[in-house]
Formats: C-alpha cells, structure tokens, sequence
C-alpha cells in the first residue's frame, strides 16, 4: 500500500501574528534614517493623524521611492527603479517568503552565506524583488524568467548598478506564455527551490475593484473618506501598480496553480521544492487535492502575516 503524502504544519507553519523574526523590517520603518541613505524619499515624508512619519500609501511614487531606499539601505541594492504602471512590491512581505523559504531548505542561523544554494523566480516582473533579496540577505544563486522581455530589461539594468550581483542573478526569457517551467529549467540543471508570485485576479476588471477596496481601507484607516470611482482599467488605478500579466491571467489564481502543479511534476527531479504566495485561501485546498493525485511526497502551508492580513505559501515536493 502507497504511503499517502503528507502534509505537515510545523510550528515554523503555525499562524504568526507579525513579520518573520529575522525580518529587518519587523519594528516598522526608521524614516529618518530612510532619507539618510536616500534622501529622494523626503519629498514624500510627512507627519500622519497620530504625529509619526509616514508617506502616502495610496502614492505609487511615494512607495516606489520607499522601497529604493528601504532595498539600499537595509541590503545594499542602489538605484533600484521600475518602469511607470510596474508592480511595485511591498519590501517586507517579500522579505518574509524568502525568510520562510529558508526555513524550508533547512537553512541555519549562521548560514548566511549560502551560494550553493539556487532559487528560481517565476514572475520575477519589472521589480525583481525575490531573486534580489534572496541574493543579497542569503547569497543564493538565483535565476528569474518573466514572459515580458521589458521587465527583464528593466532587471538587468538594476543588476547592470550593482556589480556584486553580476554573476549571481541571471534572467531567462519564457518564449511561451502556457509554460512556466518548460524552457526554462535546462537539461541536467538542479534547483533547491522555486517562488512565484502568481497573478491574483482572472481580469483586468477585477484587478481594479481590489485596487479601489485597497485604497478604501487605507483611507478608512486614516479617518478619511473616499470617493475613488474607476470607470476602466489602468495602471495609474492601481495603488502598487502592476501590468497586466503581473496582476490577472484567464482563470485567475486557481487555474494558474493548476497549471503549476502540473507542469511541476515534469521536473519532479530537478527541483528539491516548488513554492508559490497563494493570495486566496479557497485557492489551498484544491492545490492539495491535486498535488495528492499527482503523487506529491511532503506538502506544506506556510502562513505569514503582515499587520491584520495574513498570506499563504504552499510549498510541495515530488523528492
């Protein structure tokens, strides 16, 4: 009789209720300092309703000027920038799926250094942000594809500015839209780990209607009331930005785990752990279901907060 796969909850799986402990950004923001190392963020500081420094979430420039300075700050990265309508990532959850990945891989605490280790980002975007933070908190060795040849350009030119990533981060065009695996992983080729962060919505519409709850609740927030009405999609729309493969794919979320999970299994021996941000918790247990029908050994919910809102890593194995 098969042994049915198992799925486990570790205490490191448990529901946290703050950033990763070894998060940098788990105290919050030091603004002052912010502008020290990049004192373009200035212009976008101001005191908020309670008397502290802050800038305005809802800003796609603010942000975008936040992360440059949070990126060369705390790891190192300059000029890090991202064509207009972009997605710009939100610095310390994107920290946090990495933290948690190591976790994963079984890496230590003093081993922060790890260059044998190589991580593959599908996604990666215009902003680059996992293979980047992977690369410069762990040394891992990381390869990033994207279906848009822009964005890659846009991450090359990021690595072009800072020369110990030379060698260390490559970028690999996906020729075919269907595929995320398939021609990229090459013959013979090993990888520890992959990420994704997925496109969350199945269109453009709803991609906006997310945008406009966003920015709803971060005005409530502030004790503000808004009147936002956006009659058709735009990246301008959109709080953190985000082009259109970025953001929604026919099917939404579901469809594109499915279509992960299977391809997956093609390269059950060349990679040790496929991971991907699950935005939608309806989304989990149907990824289960069929990664136990394809034969997966060990799958793993890794749950991750920031502030009220919790996010989802599902984690499988075919090894």
């Amino acid at each position: 009789m098969n042994t049915p796969p198992q799925t486990t909850k570790t205490p490191m799986m448990l529901k946290p209720k703050s950033l990763h402990s070894k998060n940098l950004h788990k105290h919050g923001y030091d603004f002052v300092t912010l502008i020290d190392s990049d004192p373009r963020l200035a212009t976008h500081v101001q005191k908020n309703v309670y008397g502290n420094l802050s800038i305005d979430f809802t800003d796609p420039l603010a942000v975008k000027a936040l992360n440059a300075a949070l990126l060369k700050h705390h790891y190192h990265i300059s000029d890090w920038d991202i064509p207009a309508g972009a997605l710009c990532p939100p610095i310390p959850s994107r920290a946090d799926y990495i933290h948690y990945i190591a976790e994963l891989l079984g890496c230590t605490e003093s081993a922060i250094n790890q260059p044998n280790i190589k991580l593959l980002d599908i996604g990666t975007g215009a902003n680059g942000i996992y293979p980047l933070l992977a690369c410069q908190i762990y040394g891992w060795q990381c390869v990033g594809t994207d279906i848009n040849p822009q964005s890659l350009q846009n991450v090359a030119s990021i690595i072009a500015h800072n020369p110990t990533l030379k060698g260390q981060l490559t970028l690999r065009l996906q020729l075919n839209q269907h595929q995320m695996f398939t021609g990229i992983i090459q013959a013979g080729e090993q990888f520890d780990v992959s990420v994704c962060n997925p496109p969350f919505h199945a269109s453009a519409e709803d991609a906006v209607k997310s945008s406009q709850r966003k920015l709803s609740n971060l005005a409530r927030h502030r004790g503000e009331q808004t009147t936002l009405q956006i009659s058709k999609p735009t990246a301008q729309a959109l709080n953190f930005g985000g082009l259109d493969a970025e953001l929604w794919c026919n099917g939404g979320e579901r469809l594109f785990l499915k279509k992960m999970i299977k391809e997956s299994q093609l390269f059950a021996n060349q990679c040790r752990w496929f991971t991907s941000l699950v935005s939608k918790i309806d989304n989990i247990q149907p990824s289960k279901k069929l990664l136990r029908k394809l034969g997966a050994t060990d799958i793993r919910e890794i749950d991750m907060a920031q502030g009220h809102k919790i996010t989802r890593v599902l984690a499988w194995t075919f090894v």
